[in-house]
């Protein structure tokens, strides 16, 4: 249920691990199905005694409390032992949860958001319209606070140009762009493929901060995430997000939710920078940086529009915060910008929260998704669990 290609504990873990509250998810060989674990001196505790999903787990108003005897749970094996495959798999640290994400959250690349659209999903002529919109949006859209007074000044003065889009719409203004990324389930972790959908030819990972919400709100940690993109898809029409975002094992969340406590806390989170490295089998090499405090939306301002008196998640859910990097380095061409290629190695890293690492597939040569919710229900009701 794996690609890990030799990753080890020490390349994806949190460099301050040891003082980390780390949750996350694993199929367990020896318990023929998928077990909440937390991290502890590179060793997996079960806490299905606690919880047998993620979702109940987060939902404990007590799980803190429950988690100091770390004598209670039984030791699964190390965190080596299921990146090599031998005692089982590392999974996405989420289940029942909504998979939700907030989109043109950062300046950058909501300019390049805009290019999309005016290029019409032509990756051939982005760099002409990119040098045409990047003095005026750029300047414009820099520093700016989403729906702000300001933000209204630059949206008529924009107007005015003729340059206004949905995209700034949703970017600056009032409302934020939540949609749904991935099915309950059907997210993949550390280790595994990610899949491209094989209509595309310009695309790109987008580094994120995941957050996970509990129902009734509050934001319990964090983790990191690959909202996998189709530009040409999206490009030619916004209807399309659905079909550019949600394809199989196009969602990477983990390696774990880091919850937070004394020494993480969401003031924390605000001044990470999430660093990105994509290496290909052809020798192609590309690098970047997001830093979060460049994000046009406060992450509580992002979860109060994802969850209010006007929409709920009993469940809870996970919500991408939007990426930065927008990769414009050219690879099959000059002027093409970047697309993935079959076998490379996406990296997304943060001290705070480890590396998430992926290697790139076609959608329809990935693993399919078999084991949704209704096969977890029967998993863990022949376990005795619920």
């Amino acid at each position: 249920m794996s690609s890990s290609r030799n990753l080890r504990a020490d390349a994806i873990l949190p460099e301050d691990a040891a003082q980390a509250l780390l949750l996350g998810r694993v199929w367990s060989n020896a318990n023929d199905g998928p077990c909440p674990v937390l991290v502890s001196d590179g060793r997996l505790l079960d806490l299905t005694s606690v919880a047998p999903t993620m979702s109940e787990l987060l939902e404990r108003s007590d799980l803190k409390d429950r988690l100091r005897d770390k004598s209670a749970f039984a030791d699964l094996g190390s965190l080596d032992d299921y990146l090599s495959g031998e005692k089982g798999a590392l999974l996405a640290p989420v289940d029942l949860q909504a998979v939700k994400a907030a989109g043109v959250t950062f300046a950058d690349s909501m300019l390049e958001r805009v290019i999309e659209e005016q290029a019409k999903g032509d990756a051939g002529r982005a760099q002409d319209i990119r040098a045409k919109l990047a003095p005026v949006l750029g300047d414009s859209l820099r520093g700016l606070v989403a729906g702000s007074e300001q933000a209204a000044k630059v949206k008529a003065l924009l107007q005015d140009m003729g340059l206004w889009s949905q995209y700034l719409e949703v970017g600056i203004g009032p409302d934020a762009e939540i949609f749904t990324k991935s099915q309950p389930m059907s997210s993949v972790g550390c280790g595994a493929l990610v899949g491209i959908h094989p209509i595309s030819q310009w695309n790109n990972p987008e580094p994120e901060i995941v957050l996970a919400v509990r129902s009734d709100g509050t934001i319990l940690g964090a983790t990191l995430g690959n909202d996998v993109n189709l530009r040409d898809v999206e490009g030619r029409s916004a209807l399309l997000l659905g079909k550019a975002k949600d394809n199989n094992a196009s969602c990477s969340i983990g390696p774990f939710i880091r919850l937070f406590d004394d020494s993480f806390t969401i003031d924390v989170l605000r001044k990470v920078r999430v660093s990105l490295l994509v290496k290909g089998e052809d020798g192609f090499e590309m690098t970047g940086e997001s830093p979060m405090e460049a994000i046009s939306r406060s992450p509580e301002n992002l979860v109060s529009q994802l969850r209010n008196r006007n929409h709920q998640y009993p469940d809870g859910a996970v919500l991408f915060l939007g990426t930065m990097f927008a990769p414009v380095k050219d690879r099959r061409g000059v002027g093409l910008g970047f697309t993935h290629e079959v076998g490379d190695r996406v990296e997304i890293a943060t001290p705070k929260l480890g590396r998430l690492v992926n290697w790139v597939e076609r959608t329809d040569a990935c693993p399919e998704w078999t084991f949704g919710t209704g096969a977890l229900m029967k998993n863990l009701a022949r376990r005795g669990l619920l």
